[in-house]
């Protein structure tokens, strides 16, 4: 009778343990990676969304993957196979995202907001006006960037160039210039403010600034990721403790800004991004 009893037992507590186990299956909703621009390509990042990736992934039963890309370029690449189910994307990614990719934005990230695209020459250079770049060589960023790549080529459409160089990184194109080999790079001022000073030995001027502010960038959320696991990952991240929020660079509770200009131009820029490569750069 004993050994019958516990027989039942062993069994019961067999069966709840399968049960169990398939509930914590079924409440695993899969891996989420999450894209963002990592330049200087250091482990920080690691550590500053560690917490984040923790919360994130114990909240919504998910494993959280990191994928840092090194420019704006790489996470094109990744964009284009829709290979992020989260992106912190800066203002140029973030519009190609929307516009091509169907990403949906969620949150604003912390960032400038007046932030604007400028054209810098060396100091002693006699380039005074936009227009005398025709035939000149330009350094650029990498597609993707708001204030490297779609503003500048918007600005100088009509226009033809000797040669475009695509810089790596903001500093990369300031490089191009102190050395000589481009006569103008396109950055934004926060750049210019940033790496001028670490490039001892040249002055730089402002050639021209952009009129128009750059938006924020934006948290981006994938197309491939279902519909009702987006609006539970929205929640979760709207409810994240502003701390952690704070520590990846978003704003929970801010308002997504308007990136219709935005779209215009990187739609203006797309047109004649097939000629780019070309010597000369004919950019109409």
């Amino acid at each position: 009778m004993v050994s019958r009893f516990s027989r039942r037992l062993f069994l019961f507590h067999l069966l709840g343990l399968t049960f169990a186990s398939c509930q914590q299956r079924r409440k695993f909703e899969g891996p989420l990676t999450i894209g963002v621009i990592n330049y200087g390509g250091g482990e920080q990042i690691i550590n500053q969304y560690a917490k984040f990736n923790n919360y994130l992934g114990e909240k919504t039963s998910s494993y959280i993957q990191l994928e840092p890309a090194f420019n704006e370029n790489k996470a094109v690449e990744r964009l284009q196979a829709r290979a992020w189910s989260l992106v912190f994307a800066p203002p140029g990614l973030a519009a190609i995202s929307i516009a091509r990719y169907q990403y949906i934005p969620l949150f604003p990230l912390v960032g400038i907001s007046n932030l604007r695209s400028i054209f810098v020459v060396r100091k002693d250079s006699s380039i005074s006006e936009l227009k005398q770049l025709q035939n000149q060589t330009l350094a650029l960023g990498q597609l993707g960037s708001a204030t490297g790549y779609y503003f500048p080529l918007y600005n100088l459409y009509g226009t033809i160039l000797s040669e475009i160089l695509f810089a790596p990184t903001p500093k990369a194109g300031l490089e191009l210039v102190a050395q000589g080999k481009a006569s103008a790079c396109a950055v934004s001022e926060a750049d210019l403010s940033i790496y001028a000073p670490q490039l001892r030995g040249t002055e730089f001027r402002v050639l021209f600034k952009d009129p128009h502010y750059v938006p924020l960038g934006v948290v981006l959320i994938g197309p491939n990721v279902e519909r009702n696991r987006q609006e539970f990952i929205r929640k979760v991240m709207s409810d994240l403790p502003s701390g952690l929020a704070q520590e990846v660079g978003y704003v929970p509770n801010g308002q997504v800004p308007d990136y219709k200009y935005m779209i215009s131009v990187v739609d203006r820029v797309s047109s004649i991004a097939s000629n780019l490569q070309t010597k000369p750069v004919r950019l109409f």
